[in-house]
């Protein structure tokens, strides 16, 4: 069990504009995976020196980089790792639109839920690492009950969402510029060391506890930036190394100052965190990497 982090002293609400930023993972086939991103997702890519892919929309950000490794152990469901990262799309339509590549590719769906804030749909990558596309309805219509934002999980009206395109209408083979990783969601063994880690150490506000096995955290007030459940993870240890699934994702705070800030809290909370030329890399205490950057 790993040694649950000592709250901070230093104040410890991340800043409200910290968003979330790439999403790295470990697949067996580039190629494979290469189609799947392009065709079904509708999204750019770009090679990295190192061989890497990464995927944009529309020639923006990076959103998803992806190493190959033939050799890679493949993807255990119950180990700590990915549940699911999340693209969100800019309006209904862009969503309807995505549902519309998704079926046109022919590619099965896993889910597809109405959560009160939000409207998503489920799917998983040739290597099983898991993915949602969802669109936010207004924050002015997120329902909310002693001032706690209320979330539930819902089926989803496919046939109302694809109402949004007219009859006739060209499916887009790109993704919208202005689609981001809206958040990720994560597999950990136990809630309260990592509750104790993105609230009392990163400072993220916990928006959401209604949901049993799960914690729902972000910053600025949003639903969550953060999903962490215990739902196939309850207890389990940390893929094998270098096996197919998450390798890291971005925390991007707003600039170095609150970089130096989260940093100090991780300090003095006693974490172990690794320089890089782009920012600071830790590990949660289910072993999930975190890749803290400044936009």
């Amino acid at each position: 069990m790993a040694t649950e982090p000592q709250a901070s002293a230093l104040a410890t609400q991340i800043h409200p504009d910290t968003r979330i930023g790439s999403v790295h993972l470990t697949v067996r086939d580039l190629s494979r995976s290469r189609d799947f991103y392009e065709r079904v997702l509708g999204l750019q890519v770009a090679e990295r020196d190192s061989g890497a892919l990464s995927f944009s929309a529309a020639g923006g950000p990076a959103l998803i980089e992806l190493h190959g490794d033939t050799a890679a152990p493949p993807l255990d469901p119950r180990a700590t790792g990915l549940f699911h990262q999340a693209l969100l799309m800019p309006t209904r339509r862009d969503l309807a639109l995505a549902l519309g590549r998704v079926a046109q590719a022919r590619w099965p769906l896993s889910g597809a839920s109405d959560h009160l804030v939000s409207e998503a749909l489920y799917l998983s990558d040739p290597d099983g690492n898991g993915i949602e596309i969802y669109r936010d309805r207004p924050r002015e219509q997120w329902p909310r009950r002693s001032g706690t934002i209320e979330m539930a999980t819902l089926p989803l009206d496919l046939d109302d969402l694809i109402g949004e395109l007219t009859g006739g209408e060209a499916i887009a083979e790109g993704a919208p510029a202005a689609a981001t990783i809206g958040h990720v969601h994560l597999q950990v063994a136990e809630l309260r060391d990592v509750e104790a880690f993105y609230s009392g150490v990163l400072g993220f506000d916990v928006i959401v506890r209604t949901y049993p096995g799960a914690l729902f955290v972000s910053a600025g007030g949003y639903h969550h930036h953060i999903g962490l459940n215990t739902w196939r993870s309850a207890g389990s240890p940390p893929p094998l190394a270098g096996a197919v699934g998450l390798r890291l994702y971005e925390v991007l705070v707003p600039d170095a100052d609150e970089l130096d800030r989260v940093l100090a809290r991780i300090a003095e909370a006693g974490i172990a965190a690794e320089a890089r030329e782009d920012g600071a890399f830790v590990r949660d205490p289910s072993g999930n990497g975190v890749l803290l950057r400044k936009a």
